[in-house]
C-alpha cells in the first residue's frame, strides 16, 4: 500500500496528540561529540580539558543520554596514543604534536563514560586526510611512505583511494589497533565515504578503476569498495572482540523514489549515487549492528521530510537496530506541525519527533547532533529532555544477534543509611568469560510493599558503571533492586533488598 505524505502527516499528528508521554526502559540516546572544528580543546591545558569533558559528560547523563559518540579520527589522525597515525591537531593545535603533559583523551573518555553507565563509541572517518586546499599531512604520516595511496579531489582535500586494497587494509589496521588496546563499545562512522561531489568534476580514481574495476560499472565498483571495507571491519570486530559493535550514520536519503522504486518520497542528494553508500545492504548482510541516518530536516520539509524518512528507514532496519540522528538546532527552530500557532506547550518539534520515533516498530532511539547543543541548553533543549522526554534513565536495547545470555546476579547487596544519605553497594557477578562480564548496573527503587518491577522504566533511579550508589535519604520504607548488564545489553535477574 502506498503511503502518501498527507497520510503520514495525519498519522504524525495523531501520534503527537494521543501517544502517552512515556520514558521507555530501553532506548538508545546518543550524543555526537566531534573534535574537528572545535578549537577550544587546543586552547586548554590538560587539566582544563579534562574538567571540561567531565562537565560535558555530567550534563549529557543528566539529560538522559546513555551513549557518547566521541570523534577520535577525524582526518587520518588520532585523538589517542597511536603508533600508526599522528596526534590530531584538534586536540593539541598542531598536527603530530602530543599534548603536554601527555594524556590519552580516548582512554579518559572511556573511563569517565563507563563510570557514569554510558557507552563510548569511537567515531572514525575512514578516508578523509586533510580539510582544505593548503593543508598537508604532518611529518611521519603514512602519506609520505605511500603517496600512491592518496588522491586529491576538486574540493582541495586529500583522501585515501577507496579503490585500493592497501588503503582498506591500513584503515582496518588502525581499527584493529584501537579495538585491541581500548575498551570501546563500538566503532562508529558517519556519512563521509566517497567525498560529497563537486558539480561537474569526477573523482580522480581512474587508475585504481582501471586496475581493479574490470567488469564493473563505475558506480557499482565504488559501492563495492565501500561494501568491502564495511565487511572487513565487521569481520575484524568479530575476530577480536565480538561484543564491539559497528555503527554507521549515513546521509539521510538513500535514494529518491524517482531514481529507484524502493527509495523514499524525497528529492534530495542520494547517498547511494553521490557517496556510494548502499546502507540497506549493510544491515541486510549483517555487517553493521546499528544505523543512525541523519534525519536533520523538519517534519514537513518539502524535499526531504523527516516524517517521510523516519518511516522509510524504519522499514529498512533489516533486523538490526535503527536510531534517528537529529539536528538539535533544526528541531528547536521549528514549531510542531500538530500545534496551533502560538502553542506554548509544544513550541518546537522536539516532543513530536520523540513520540514519532517511539511509535515506529523498528526504531529504538535518537542520537543528538551535536552533543554540545544539549550541554549548552540550546533554546531550552536540555531542560526539556531532563524534565520530559528523557526524564528517566534508559538502557540500550540488547544486541541479541551477537549474544543473548544474561550475566549472573550481583552478590553482596547491602544498604547503609545515616541521617543524610543511603549507600547501596554490591559485588560484580561471577562470570566465565568477557561476554557476560558486567559492563554496568541498573538500580531500581520502589516503596516497600509494592512490586519491584525491572520492566518499569520509571523505577530506574540510576545506571552506573560502579558497584555502589549514594542517594539522598527519603522518608518512608523502600526496597531496592540491582541488576547487572553485560556488554551486549543483556540484563540479569535482580538482587533485592529492603530498608
Amino acid at each position: 500500500m502506498k503511503i502518501t505524505r498527507t497520510i503520514l502527516a495525519a498519522l504524525a499528528v495523531l501520534i503527537a496528540l494521543n501517544a502517552a508521554a512515556v520514558n521507555p526502559k530501553r532506548e538508545f540516546r546518543g550524543a555526537w561529540m566531534h573534535i574537528i572544528g572545535q578549537e577550544q580543546y587546543a586552547k586548554m591545558t590538560t587539566a582544563e580539558t579534562q574538567t571540561y569533558l567531565i562537565d560535558q559528560l555530567d550534563k549529557l547523563k543528566k539529560a538522559g543520554c546513555n551513549a557518547i559518540i566521541w570523534q577520535v579520527r577525524p582526518q587520518s589522525d588520532a585523538a589517542y596514543k597511536s603508533d600508526l597515525e599522528p596526534w590530531s591537531k584538534w586536540i593539541t593545535g598542531v598536527a603530530g604534536k602530543a599534548p603536554v603533559p601527555e594524556w590519552d583523551p580516548l582512554q579518559f573518555m572511556i573511563e569517565e563514560s563507563h563510570k557514569r553507565g554510558m557507552e563510548l563509541h569511537a567515531w572514525i572517518n575512514p578516508y578523509r586526510v586533510t580539510t582544505n586546499k593548503t593543508e598537508m599531512p604532518p611529518k611521519g604520516h603514512i602519506y609520505y611512505q605511500h603517496p600512491e595511496w592518496f588522491l586529491k579531489y576538486a574540493d582541495g582535500k586529500l583522501y585515501f583511494d577507496p579503490g585500493l586494497p592497501e588503503c582498506r587494509d591500513f584503515i582496518d589496521k588502525v581499527v584493529r589497533d584501537m579495538v585491541t588496546r581500548y575498551d570501546v563499545d563500538a566503532i562508529h562512522m558517519d556519512d563521509y565515504f566517497y567525498p560529497y561531489p563537486v558539480e561537474g568534476v569526477a573523482f580522480p580514481d581512474t587508475a585504481s578503476y582501471k586496475k581493479y574495476g574490470q567488469g564493473w560499472e563505475l558506480g557499482d565498483w565504488r559501492r563495492h569498495n565501500v561494501d568491502v571495507l564495511i565487511e572487513q571491519l565487521h569481520n575484524t570486530l568479530v575476530e577480536l572482540k565480538p561484543w564491539v559493535r559497528l555503527g554507521i550514520s549515513p546521509f539521510g536519503i538513500w535514494r529518491n523514489k524517482k531514481s529507484d522504486s524502493n527509495g523514499s518520497e524525497t528529492s534530495g542528494l542520494e547517498c547511494y549515487d553521490a557517496l556510494y553508500a548502499d546502507c540497506p545492504r549493510w544491515t541486510a548482510m549483517g555487517w553493521v549492528d546499528y544505523m543512525v541516518p541523519q534525519l536533520y530536516w523538519e517534519l514537513e520539509h518539502k524535499r526531504a521530510s523527516d516524517l517521510t524518512l523516519g518511516y522509510w528507514w524504519d522499514q529498512h532496519a533489516n533486523g538490526r537496530q535503527m536510531y534517528q540522528g537529529q539536528n538539535v538546532a533544526n528541531i528547536m527552530s521549528h514549531q510542531d506541525i500538530a500545534a496551533d500557532k502560538g502553542d506554548v506547550n509544544n513550541p518546537t518539534q522536539l516532543d513530536h519527533k520523540m513520540r514519532l520515533m517511539r511509535d515506529l516498530p523498528n526504531t529504538q532511539g535518537m542520537c543528538w547532533w551535536p552533543g554540545y547543543t544539549i550541554t549548552g541548553n540550546h533554546k531550552g533543549v536540555m531542560d526539556s529532555l531532563v524534565n520530559k522526554q528523557q526524564a528517566h534513565p534508559a538502557l540500550i536495547q540488547p544486541y541479541t544477534w551477537i549474544d543473548k545470555v544474561a550475566p549472573g546476579t550481583v552478590t553482596g547487596l547491602n544498604v547503609k543509611k545515616d541521617k543524610k544519605e543511603v549507600v547501596i553497594s554490591w559485588n560484580a557477578p561471577r562470570t566465565q568469560g568477557p561476554m557476560q562480564e558486567a559492563a554496568r548496573y541498573v538500580v531500581y527503587m520502589c516503596k516497600k510493599g509494592e512490586t519491584l518491577n525491572t520492566e518499569a522504566g520509571d523505577q530506574i533511579i540510576d545506571i552506573t558503571g560502579e558497584t555502589s550508589l549514594r542517594l539522598p535519604v527519603k522518608s518512608g520504607k523502600w526496597q531496592y533492586g540491582v541488576t547487572a548488564v553485560d556488554r551486549c545489553g543483556n540484563e540479569s535477574a535482580p538482587a533485592i533488598i529492603e530498608l
